[in-house]
């Protein structure tokens, strides 16, 4: 569910119409609705609330606007972080470190001193030199590290290649083979706090049995250890829950209540017995339905077999379907006549790239230039990928609360854009 819908023939976000933010901000630009980032929140804390210590930590690589982070903020949530930027961003969202967790491959020594200064609560540490590092920058200051290893169960995701992340030939994680040794050497470590094992498994999964093979493994590998001895006081179960992205299909992903049950089976007994906390790590799931992208039509060309429908949006705007062949549903923002016909287009976009296709023969109404088109589901990994290729504008983004808008992060001036780079005075 979201709150874009069509009021008196005419797209609103909430009770914004569409076109009144094209006005006054321009095109292209992100549109995020404040009541669907809570309300999808809501939902899926919710979905686990069998779980009483548990902690929903928002994925900022699915969207770092500080609005949006600010929104959750006021909510409870904590944030997901893979780099000093994003734990920046957190705080000045107002989520303090205490409620980070630092994820990623490949965290530097400044990175970690960074976390370390901010009380992070977790860093979730990805391989042993990762860990051999953690140690040494944390002796070095004289405190502990809180650290959650994260094991790779070699889980078959059944997702996009590009965002499979579980499986043992993938960069995350350490080895299920090897968690176990990894695991003996950091509570032995005078720099490192063991905190607990973490995985993630990967991106918009809509099927549950992958989670429930993952979940049951780390149930085995936290049994094993407390045999020996070694406690857990915390289990990250990642996120990666799907969102319908294809309006066209009746196939929706799993809800949030259906993934809390395949937690709760597989890990509910094991977490109330031991008192560890569970930790969530949702990103698209909350965002994506919460934003969309509004562009302009610039031309209708007719090609030979083909109309092409150009806008004033590109992949350096949202680059998801370049890179994943990723489907976003597109609508007009004046609502089409049910009789309207629908024909075919390539939806493209002005940057010089072939792969600067949006869609391959979209069923849609007759659309003209000027008018105004809104990509759904965008509000994850759209702004967060956004560049300024073909040096094209940063796209800005604006944040809708009821009957009131704000543009959250402007577009650049050309002059703002060029003021950035330097020649060299001896050019």
């Amino acid at each position: 569910m979201d709150h874009f819908l069509y009021k008196n023939g005419v797209l609103h976000a909430e009770d914004v119409p569409l076109a009144e933010i094209a006005e006054a901000v321009g095109t292209p630009v992100y549109v995020y609705s404040r009541a669907t980032l809570e309300r999808h929140y809501r939902v899926f804390d919710e979905g686990l609330a069998s779980f009483p210590k548990r902690i929903v930590c928002f994925a900022v690589k699915a969207n770092g606007s500080l609005a949006a982070l600010a929104v959750l903020a006021k909510l409870g949530a904590g944030a997901d972080v893979v780099s000093e930027g994003e734990f920046r961003r957190a705080l000045a969202a107002g989520i303090p470190g205490e409620k980070v967790i630092f994820s990623g491959v490949g965290k530097t020594p400044d990175e970690m001193r960074f976390g370390l200064e901010q009380g992070v609560r977790q860093f979730n540490v990805e391989s042993e030199p990762e860990l051999e590092a953690l140690n040494a920058v944390a002796v070095q200051r004289g405190v502990k590290a809180p650290v959650a290893l994260r094991m790779n169960p070699d889980v078959d995701a059944k997702t996009h290649a590009k965002i499979s992340t579980g499986k043992s030939e993938n960069k995350f994680g350490i080895p299920a083979s090897q968690i176990a040794e990894a695991v003996r050497r950091a509570a032995q470590m005078p720099g490192i706090r063991l905190t607990g094992l973490a995985m993630h498994i990967g991106s918009q999964l809509t099927d549950l049995e992958p989670f429930a093979a993952a979940f049951a493994r780390m149930r085995r590998m936290a049994e094993d250890l407390r045999a020996e001895g070694i406690s857990l006081e915390r289990l990250d179960l990642g996120g990666g829950l799907g969102v319908p992205y294809e309006g066209r299909t009746n196939v929706l992903p799993p809800l949030p209540l259906d993934y809390g049950r395949v937690a709760e089976a597989a890990l509910g007994d094991f977490v109330r017995e031991t008192g560890a906390e569970l930790a969530l790590e949702p990103g698209r799931l909350i965002a994506a339905n919460a934003g969309i992208l509004l562009s302009r039509v610039v031309y209708v060309k007719q090609g030979e077999g083909r109309r092409f429908l150009i806008l004033d949006s590109a992949m350096n705007d949202l680059m998801r379907p370049a890179m994943y062949d990723a489907w976003h549903d597109l609508v007009p923002v004046k609502e089409a006549p049910l009789d309207a016909p629908i024909g075919p287009y390539d939806v493209v976009g002005p940057v010089c790239e072939t792969g600067d296709r949006f869609a391959e023969q979209r069923p849609l109404p007759p659309l003209v230039a000027g008018d105004l088109v809104a990509f759904r589901t965008a509000g994850a990994y759209g702004a967060s990928m956004a560049s300024e290729y073909n040096t094209r504008p940063l796209v800005p983004e604006v944040l809708v609360d009821g009957d009131r808008f704000a543009v959250t992060r402007p577009r650049p001036t050309y002059d703002e854009i060029l003021s950035r780079d330097r020649i060299p005075d001896w050019l």
